[in-house]
């Protein structure tokens, strides 16, 4: 039976647009795609989700490997938490209304430290009991042990989880440990795939 919903953050809670704020940041169209190929490179994604350096280090480390882009790797740390942007539409009134009806609402995510300064901007986050972060724990997505964290964390049966991630291998991840789970596409989206899976428990 399933008794925890637990969220993914970028893109599922709140909307991340790096992509456009570097696209606003430079006047040219060549620069800003070459800038892309540094900070948006899946390696380095995943060394500052991780974190197992700080981020402000890691930063730090790519100006002295990319001098040229000094000035615009400082922006990207100063602005980090600027890039996201709003609450995905509609998620706020669905997890309010879960939370009526007796589900416990968990976070899990792929974010570096940056992220405690992005929840206090927004209410959705507050409606969550617990949550756990891959630069916190130096794990990520889609690792078992990440999901196993969060249960063990929070006493949770994968079995009474259902996990919501808009890239499927950390679908694929969640369901492995046995939870079952939803790729994540919007609100409306999501709210049908999960009452489709929750129908036999109403009965």
């Amino acid at each position: 039976m399933i008794e925890n919903l637990v969220f993914d953050f970028g893109n599922v809670l709140t909307y991340s647009d790096f992509d456009g704020a570097i696209d606003s940041y430079f006047n040219d169209v060549e620069e800003a795609l070459q800038f892309k190929k540094v900070v948006r490179d899946p390696a380095f994604v995943a060394r500052y989700d991780r974190e197992e350096v700080p981020f402000a280090t890691l930063i730090c480390e790519m100006q002295m490997r990319y001098p040229q882009w000094k000035r615009q790797l400082q922006w990207f740390h100063d602005g980090y938490a600027d890039c996201v942007q709003c609450e995905v539409p509609g998620m706020y009134e669905l997890l309010a209304r879960y939370k009526q009806e007796g589900f416990h609402l968990y976070g899990l995510s792929n974010w570096c430290s940056q992220i405690h300064k992005v929840m206090p901007r927004f209410p959705i986050y507050s409606l969550l009991e617990g949550y756990v972060i891959s630069s916190q724990e130096k794990l990520l997505k889609p690792d078992p042990a990440i999901y196993l964290r969060l249960c063990e964390r929070y006493q949770l049966h994968p079995s009474t989880c259902l996990f919501a991630d808009d890239k499927i291998e950390n679908v694929k991840g969640a369901e492995a440990i046995g939870m079952q789970a939803i790729h994540f596409e919007n609100a409306h989206q999501f709210d049908s795939a999960f009452r489709q899976i929750i129908a036999p428990q109403a009965t």
